[in-house]
């Protein structure tokens, strides 16, 4: 195994060492499609990797781009609206409670307690301040007040399994915080040194709902073209009706059960130790390329 850092010696580093596949965790450095670097260097030197293509990467960073496919398809998802200023923001008709993130940024970065914004009157300076801070324009959607779930997908076609949904357990946090999945839910009140039982894996839900979260999951990976594998989070809406409310292609593989990853305690709880999914991932980009 030879490992090689995502920066701007990896095309060098490729053309020498010329993998015969490439293990691609890269989240890239710069940019709303940044996750898409690595795969195109590969694709352009014809080197094969797991997970998904540059296309596919790039739309699933982008929040808003996302929602619109899966809106196309009538996949369930949240009202939303591209927003680059407060006046775009209150005329965009949407219902408050409403949820407010950066476009593109991943692990909850931009996510914070105050991003659940109650009323119009919360609003004033909060969008200024968070497009100047990102440098990107933000996404408000209708906030979902239902239970949430992460749910790992791993395989293609016919052999796509989903692993154990999680459930974010909201009621582990501080009386006072919003239950939202938010960088102080996932990084502060969350930690190795003080773990909260934040995730139920497998949830207490009933068959139904089950199959219905599942069902959304595949629809979603199948129609916005994942591979290999990938974790999509879901909210229940007033109605109970799963609702996308991102996609991750290349999912966070943290290691040590007490950082608590999603996916890989999804795949414990499948009967996967970490080797093993890895290594299961490894099989399905293989099998893809017609290498297995």
């Amino acid at each position: 195994m030879i490992l090689i850092e995502a920066d701007i010696n990896a095309y060098k580093k490729f053309l020498e060492e010329k993998p015969d596949i490439v293990f691609n965790i890269a989240e890239g450095s710069v940019g709303l499609s940044r996750e898409a670097q690595i795969p195109s260097i590969l694709d352009f030197l014809n080197i094969p990797y797991t997970a998904s293509d540059p296309l596919t990467l790039s739309i699933c960073l982008n929040k808003a781009r996302t929602k619109e496919i899966l809106s196309y398809y009538k996949i369930p998802t949240a009202r939303f609206s591209l927003v680059y200023s407060t006046k775009e923001l209150i005329e965009s008709n949407l219902e408050f409670p409403i949820i407010i993130k950066p476009i593109a940024e991943g692990s909850s970065k931009g996510v914070f307690d105050s991003s659940l914004i109650y009323s119009a009157t919360q609003v004033n300076g909060f969008i200024d301040k968070y497009i100047n801070e990102y440098r990107q324009p933000l996404i408000a959607e209708e906030f979902l007040p239902g239970r949430e779930f992460t749910v790992a997908l791993m395989g293609n076609g016919n052999e796509l399994e989903v692993l154990p949904i999680v459930e974010i357990n909201f009621a582990a946090l501080p009386k006072d915080i919003n239950p939202i999945y938010s960088y102080e839910a996932k990084w502060i009140f969350d930690s190795p040194e003080h773990q909260l039982d934040m995730y139920l894996c497998p949830p207490d839900i009933d068959s139904d709902l089950e199959s219905r979260i599942k069902k959304t999951c595949v629809d979603t990976f199948n129609a916005l073209n994942c591979k290999d594998w990938s974790r999509i989070d879901i909210r229940l809406d007033k109605n109970n009706i799963p609702n996308v409310i991102e996609v991750n292609p290349l999912p966070g593989i943290l290691p040590d059960p007490k950082n608590n990853s999603c996916y890989p305690k999804s795949a414990r709880v499948a009967g996967l130790n970490y080797d093993d999914m890895i290594n299961n991932v490894l099989h399905f980009a293989l099998k893809r390329y017609g290498m297995s």
